[in-house]
């Protein structure tokens, strides 16, 4: 019974102190808004820095667990790369020791005078009176935060007390004194502080109850140096669960996270114990303390991002090497490394450049907006999700490729340069927004399925017969900017007006419809917006056609098109509207229409 009664008083201390931590984390990240976030991103340009940033923030949150999530989703979204969140990872291996000096101050005794004010009760207790007030009295979230902190770190101090009061007796057990034998085994030690840290998902938690432990005055440097060595490979458990849905970049991230401790684990244990076995340390029986174990935990973590750090690119290819990328990644990956920096200086070597870069961008937004239509007539969970990681990959192209060609306008250029380069920047913009375009028509099937919506046969035929159209459209329109065919771009216009209208009139229909009771509104709001999508997805590919078309004449502004600039009494676009017209003609419909489009191999 009395064993019982201690495990649950020790338990109750680590959800004490597991509590009281994350109070404390989360008050001074409320306090910090989404500066800590920024300062990740932003304050990272070189490996040292990152090392630094990550120490000071892992410091403020008290989780390097929480951090290295934090990085993972700015990796994952492409607001960081991988080589800076490597630094940072490095950073929040060091700033997760500082919890320990922390609760060494709960180890403070007096039982008179000073002593007695710089107690741990005393401080936790004032701590705690002036949290409550914040928390209670104040109106401004801010004080309220603050008060959450204090409270939290008086909760943690508390837990830490509780744990403490609950080993005590263990040091006139000779059962616990032969357990802790047991682990100045290395492999047995290792294991048992990669298994409590994984259980209890906090690095910093193990070494508060090997602090707690330590008060016993029965722990040696031989029982703990193993058990702090497994403490880091432990903490990665929930940073590679956290990583399950990342992207590649995310995961190996996560990654970088594990082997960092990995390396430090073995790297340190074969040194140490092979020294050990010819010299025999005159240390390993040195009874710990808390400041001990908080000492030897910040010199093994120093010591290990000081041995790794020159090594940060060898790591960055490793994990590039263990999480591998695909042939369609890695395709996708070679596009922007056509946008070098130092090109930059040498404008026409640049715009070439760009013109392969965009091509890429082409290929990917026909094919993604041809996928998204075969969903209305044949949906697939895959292929919706394919859609959409397309369509995040359309959106870098956009960001990137505009970076880039603003900076090249603050190059000197001559006038044709000029030129090319704002009609890089018009049609990044349209190819971007066809691309949004495809995504909701990809959302909209997604929601047809969901929600069994399903049209009449009469209406399938129609939306059947203008996906045919604006496939031919985007067809056109990428084969064109890829081969700079001006010629093919003047069908892109014409075209793009009979969707319009042909769009138009498939909305009366389904009106028509409606009264006469053969499909719900549900369905006819669902139809009309695929219609909207259809002429938008049309509208934008003749914007950039006409750009192009217009691109090469002196004294005219491409920065802003739409399809009804073309010429519509030229004889050119007279003959091709007819030709379309009577292409798409929809009554001239003869049994059922499907449109899909076999999906190539990228």
């Amino acid at each position: 019974m009395a064993i019982f009664s201690m495990v649950l008083s020790l338990l109750s201390g680590v959800a004490l102190f597991l509590f009281g931590m994350s109070l404390m984390g989360d008050g001074l990240k409320s306090v910090a808004g989404n500066k800590l976030e920024a300062f990740l991103y932003k304050m990272t340009n070189t490996p040292l820095k990152g090392v630094a940033l990550g120490t000071g923030v892992t410091s403020v949150i008290q989780s390097s667990s929480a951090t290295t999530v934090m990085v993972i989703g700015f990796v994952n979204s492409g607001m960081m790369k991988l080589k800076q969140a490597i630094g940072i990872i490095m950073g929040a291996n060091i700033g997760t020791s500082i919890t320990g000096w922390i609760l060494c101050l709960s180890y403070i005794q007096g039982s008179g005078g000073i002593a007695s004010i710089l107690s741990t009760a005393t401080i936790s207790s004032v701590v705690a009176v002036i949290g409550i007030i914040l928390r209670m009295v104040c109106k401004r979230s801010v004080h309220k935060n603050v008060g959450n902190i204090m409270l939290g770190f008086s909760i943690l101090m508390t837990g830490m007390q509780t744990m403490s009061g609950a080993v005590a007796p263990l040091k006139e057990s000779a059962a616990f004194t032969d357990m802790l034998t047991m682990f100045s085994n290395p492999l047995a030690g290792i294991l048992v502080g990669i298994l409590f840290t994984a259980v209890l998902q906090s690095a910093s938690a193990t070494v508060g109850v090997l602090q707690a432990l330590s008060v016993t005055g029965l722990l040696t440097f031989a029982s703990a140096f193993p058990i702090v060595l497994g403490i880091g490979v432990g903490a990665a458990c929930p940073v590679l669960i956290s990583a399950i849905g990342a992207n590649k970049n995310g995961k190996r991230t996560a990654l970088v996270y594990l082997l960092n401790d990995l390396f430090g684990l073995i790297m340190w244990s074969v040194i140490f114990y092979s020294v050990n076995a010819i010299v025999h340390f005159g240390f390993m029986d040195m009874v710990m303390t808390p400041v001990y174990i908080a000492a030897l935990n910040t010199i093994f973590r120093v010591a290990t991002v000081v041995v790794l750090f020159p090594f940060i690119p060898k790591l960055e290819k490793l994990v590039c090497y263990l999480v591998k990328d695909s042939a369609e990644e890695l395709e996708d990956e070679a596009d922007f490394d056509l946008l070098e920096e130092r090109l930059i200086n040498y404008p026409a070597l640049a715009i070439g450049q760009c013109h392969r870069a965009m091509n890429g961008m082409a290929k990917k937004l026909r094919k993604n907006v041809n996928r998204a239509m075969n969903l209305l007539n044949n949906y697939q969970q895959d292929k919706f999700d394919k859609v959409q990681r397309k369509e995040n990959l359309i959106d870098k192209y956009e960001s990137r490729l505009g970076e880039y060609l603003v900076q090249l306008t603050k190059r000197e250029m001559n006038t044709a340069q000029t030129r090319q380069v704002s009609l890089y920047l018009h049609t990044i913009n349209d190819f971007e927004r066809i691309g949004d375009h495809a995504s909701y028509i990809a959302h909209m099937s997604n929601e047809m399925h969901d929600n069994h919506t399903d049209f009449s046969p009469a209406a399938w035929d129609e939306l059947n017969i203008v996906m045919e159209a604006v496939r031919e459209e985007i067809n056109i329109t990428c084969n064109a900017f890829m081969n700079d065919d001006k010629e093919a771009a003047q069908r892109v216009s014409p075209l793009g007006v009979v969707i319009t209208d042909m769009c138009d009139e498939l909305k009366l229909h389904h009106v028509e419809r409606l009264s006469e009771g053969h499909c719900g509104l549900e369905e006819g709001t669902v139809f009309n917006d695929i219609l909207n999508s259809f002429g938008r997805i049309a509208a934008h590919c003749a914007s950039a056609m006409v750009a192009l078309m217009k691109s090469g004449e002196n004294n005219s502004d491409i920065h802003i098109h739409n399809s009804k600039i073309y010429p519509t009494d030229s004889e050119e676009y007279r003959s091709y509207y007819k030709e379309y017209s009577e292409k798409y003609d929809l009554d001239k419909i003869e049994g059922h229409v499907v449109s899909m489009e076999p999906e190539e191999v990228e």
